[in-house]
């Protein structure tokens, strides 16, 4: 039976009472020694992140932030509360569980697609939004607080087209149909912006459009159902404040319309709703360059702002649309882009400070990473300006500002990649991701990955971060044949302790066309690339994978584990950049893949002569390396499976080097932003990414040919 959570559950919990498993939430008992931790996944958690504290004042000020927890939640708790070995159902079943795609090999088409509706996506710079009510155990239908994903339609909502919707009973675990609608409603306008969530998973914030193309925030309390569809949706009508906070029977909304000073309305497609759970004030720009602050928000009559300089206009010399709103709640500052390429610095009582023009290109279309325990704030650029790139060409850019910042500021720069010349429009730089490394750093030391080469051809590269001050960048992969130049998604990375054949970490992305695994040539494309690091003094099974720098060529290569061990208390001195070379550390081997690349590898053939370290794919899907050099046998061989295992074939023997490290899924038009699932799996199918085609295809679950809502496994698209 289903039911709408009403209870309101603590978010700032003492990560130490946490981690040995407290029954306390609400002061209400918990039976059992089952981590009761409700997580909200949605945009925001995207852009705020915290690297670890490194003193007694940074800790005390992050620990203010439900954020923060819900972090920490995320990276420790999947430790301390491992996997239940029930296998993972969405595994290629090689060695290290990790499926990949490559010349000759077809893949089944994700795990769940369901249709939105024709022309529909959550959007380019969007992402759809997951509650997870206990972090260490996967809720289906059947549960009295299932798990849901939420998608905007990005359409027009009416009586048979929902413009937002929800899927329960999502994991390929659960009986019954996976996924099933939990809920769908028209909320009369069209939302072309991300969702927020309370605290308590119970009621939604987002920004629609109407069709007097007037933005309004609108706020929601949800309710299940058993016969709404994405094509039957529920019409929901809009109350006044006063009746939505006192609504008792959901499914409830309002909305209050985006107005600057004067009351003339604004519309609004670009900037998302920003919320602060612990003071309940939440924050959304509009197209004419107004930031608003609303307070209550969930808590109390919503209502916003409108004394003490609020709205404010952020540049009205030359006002601009605005983007996604960011707050620090340790400086209390929020951080917002525009369509001009500048970003602005707003201190609680309505002060605005501007940088000086960060991107010259098409703005920016994204709000930018704050890092709140180090006070540093990450923008992403399509275009510098420089004309310093190949053949006099701006460059792509990634800039690193403090918090706070002093008016004009440009902060520090590291370019990745070329952009166009001045006067024509690059594609547009979306928001990177930060690897665990940086999350465990006591100082925000790690790695930053980002699609750049804006200009040209799509590439990802690794942006090395030390204490805060970017380093040089290092390609990973060219993401399409050259000259095709399509624009990338927003990058996530997922860290995962329990995925299968030991710990793994992974980036997820789309590319727009034309992209290079075989799957999915001259189309749209989801996909993953290990970004696992090196780990001190850690155990490593045989056919884990890590990523890994050589920095005498600033070459990045894949590492995989032949003989397993634990790793030394230091890196390796040198890394050796020959393929099929060993290196050992502390009782560890790892054997060189090749440099990165997402560029299919030859099958194997009959009677062909192979040069020394050459590589090709097997009928298994692994990384072979020419260990001997010679000429191939007329029929292929028995393929060891296990990484290291070496086979014969006519006069040329092969090493197994594991599998590719990248995985694709087709994805029309590209994808959204990635939302990720849990990292404990309670039962199969539980470890996921969730993301939404851009354009119109097939929808395999659901039959039908719209926007998809998909659902992949984390250990690799399928």
């Amino acid at each position: 039976m289903r039911k709408n959570q009403r209870g309101s559950l603590w978010l700032g919990v003492s990560i130490l009472t946490v981690l040995i498993g407290s029954p306390v939430l609400s002061g209400q008992s918990v039976p059992g020694p089952e981590t009761t931790i409700p997580l909200p996944n949605d945009w925001t958690h995207r852009h705020v992140i915290f690297s670890k504290p490194a003193t007694k004042e940074q800790a005390e000020r992050v620990e203010k932030d439900p954020r923060y927890w819900q972090q920490r939640y995320r990276r420790e708790l999947p430790i301390l509360s491992p996997a239940a070995e029930t296998g993972d159902s969405f595994s290629s079943g090689s060695s290290s569980g990790v499926e990949v795609l490559h010349s000759g090999v077809d893949a089944s088409p994700g795990d769940w697609q369901e249709d939105l509706g024709s022309g529909a996506s959550v959007g380019a710079t969007n992402y759809p939004a997951k509650f997870t009510f206990l972090l260490s155990t996967a809720n289906c239908a059947s549960a009295p607080q299932p798990d849901f994903v939420i998608y905007g339609t990005g359409l027009e909502g009416s009586s048979t087209q929902a413009s937002i919707l929800a899927y329960d009973n999502i994991y390929s675990g659960c009986t019954g149909t996976v996924p099933m609608t939990y809920w769908a409603y028209n909320t009369g306008g069209q939302i072309l912006t991300s969702p927020v969530y309370s605290d308590d998973g119970t009621q939604l914030a987002f920004v629609q459009t109407n069709p007097g193309l007037e933005g309004s925030l609108v706020l929601l309390k949800w309710a299940a159902s058993t016969t709404e569809r994405v094509g039957s949706p529920k019409t929901l009508t809009g109350e006044s404040s006063a009746m939505y906070v006192s609504c008792l029977t959901p499914p409830c909304m309002t909305t209050k319309l985006l107005t600057n000073s004067s009351g003339t309305p604004a519309n609004d497609t670009t900037s998302s709703f920003f919320y602060d759970y612990a003071t309940d004030v939440g924050w959304v720009g509009d197209s004419h360059g107004w930031l608003h602050k609303f307070t209550p928000v969930f808590k109390g009559p919503p209502a916003e702002v409108r004394t003490g300089g609020w709205p404010v206009e952020l540049n009205p010399s030359n006002p601009n649309a605005l983007g996604e709103p960011v707050n620090d709640s340790k400086s209390g500052n929020v951080f917002v882009g525009d369509a001009g390429g500048y970003l602005y610095m707003v201190t609680p009582t309505a002060g605005v400070t501007k940088s000086g023009q960060l991107d010259f290109g098409v703005g920016f279309e994204q709000g930018p990473f704050v890092d709140s325990t180090a006070g540093v704030v990450y923008a992403f650029a399509s275009s510098d300006g420089t004309g310093s790139c190949t053949g006099g060409a701006n460059c792509a850019a990634v800039y690193a500002l403090s918090d706070p910042f002093s008016a004009g500021s440009t902060g520090s720069e590291v370019q990745v990649g070329t952009s166009t010349v001045t006067g024509t429009n690059p594609n547009p730089m979306y928001l990177g991701a930060f690897d665990s490394t940086f999350e465990n750093s006591a100082n925000g030391t790690g790695n930053l990955y980002v699609c750049g080469n804006t200009g040209a051809d799509p590439t990802l590269y690794r942006v090395p971060v030390l204490a805060g001050v970017l380093g040089t960048p290092a390609a990973v992969a060219a993401l399409t044949p050259a000259g095709k130049a399509p624009a990338c998604s927003p990058v996530t990375d997922v860290s995962n302790p329990n995925a299968t054949g030991g710990a793994a970490e992974r980036l997820f992305f789309g590319v727009q066309n034309n992209a290079h695994p075989t799957l999915c040539a001259a189309k749209g494309c989801a996909l993953s690339f290990v970004d696992m690091p090196w780990q001190a003094s850690t155990a490593y099974k045989v056919g884990q994978e890590i990523l890994v720098l050589r920095t005498a060529n600033n070459t990045l290569y894949i590492n995989v584990v032949t003989v397993a061990g634990t790793s030394g208390a230091t890196p390796p001195a040198t890394w050796s950049n020959v393929v099929g070379a060993t290196t050992v550390n502390g009782t560890v081997t790892f054997l060189n893949q090749g440099a990165t690349t997402v560029t299919a590898l030859a099958n194997w053939a009959a009677t062909q002569t192979y040069t020394l370290h050459a590589r090709i794919i097997d009928s298994n899907g692994n990384v072979e390396i020419v260990a001997v050099a010679g000429t191939s046998n007329g029929t292929a061989p028995t393929w060891g499976t296990t990484a290291g295992a070496l086979t014969a074939d006519g006069t040329v023997t092969w090493e197994n080097a594991g599998v590719l490290p990248s995985a694709a899924l087709e994805s029309v038009g590209g994808t959204s932003g990635f939302i990720i699932d849990n990292t404990v799996e309670t039962l199969p199918g539980a470890s996921q990414v969730y993301f939404s085609t851009l354009g119109n295809q097939t929808c395999t679950t659901s039959g039908g040919t719209g926007g998809c809502a998909v659902q992949a496994s984390q250990s690799a698209l399928k």
